[in-house]
């Protein structure tokens, strides 16, 4: 084997151990309780991001659901020209947030959080955070509104002041499963045993 080739190999390989969390989502989605049994860490940041920003675990942790699965790698599909070629994603969206890439910037620029990255948890969370809190500054939006939060979160804040939304009856039942999981997730933390 040639040098050249051997660095390649050994380049390829720590690069694929540094994927910033586990790209495996938890195995019982539809459990809040599982979930943060089987990743403490998410409950921790969760936590923190209530605690910063005033955005219940339940409405973030049901728009990671939607957004992502809680999947840290999560991108967007393909795009295919001639229904073959693929030419790009069909969005920049990237990481348990779904946060695209010119709003992530917003956001470390905003928060001086130059490090963030969207496939860790915690600083997914606190973009939700953020984002979430000008929803609410914009858009009169509640933070316990995971319904018109997701809304707000998907067609962002100018579109749902102009009320986008209105014309994607997907959307709407979409922000409306994602309230029900809130809903779910939240009884469903109320019953766990305290950490």
């Amino acid at each position: 084997m040639s040098r050249l080739f051997r660095a390649m190999i050994i380049v390829l390989a720590v690069a694929s151990c540094s994927s910033g969390g586990s790209s495996n989502a938890p195995r019982q989605l539809d459990n809040a309780c599982a979930i943060v049994k089987e990743r403490p860490e998410y409950l921790k940041a969760f936590r923190a991001t209530e605690r910063r920003w005033g955005v219940p675990v339940h409405v973030q942790m049901a728009t990671i659901y939607q957004e992502s699965k809680f999947k840290s790698n999560a991108r967007t599909p393909f795009k295919y020209a001639a229904g073959v070629i693929p030419i790009g994603r069909q969005s920049s969206a990237f990481g348990y947030s779904q946060a695209l890439d010119a709003t992530w910037k917003e956001y470390q620029q905003d928060t001086n959080r130059r490090t963030a990255k969207r496939d860790r948890i915690r600083d997914a969370s606190d973009f939700m955070g953020w984002y979430m809190n000008t929803t609410r500054e914009r858009n009169g939006v509640a933070l316990s509104d995971a319904r018109n939060q997701y809304l707000a979160y998907h067609d962002g804040h100018t579109g749902f002041a102009r009320g986008t939304y209105k014309n994607k009856a997907w959307l709407v039942r979409v922000a409306g499963e994602v309230d029900q999981r809130a809903n779910l997730y939240q009884n469903q933390l109320a019953t766990c045993k305290r950490r």
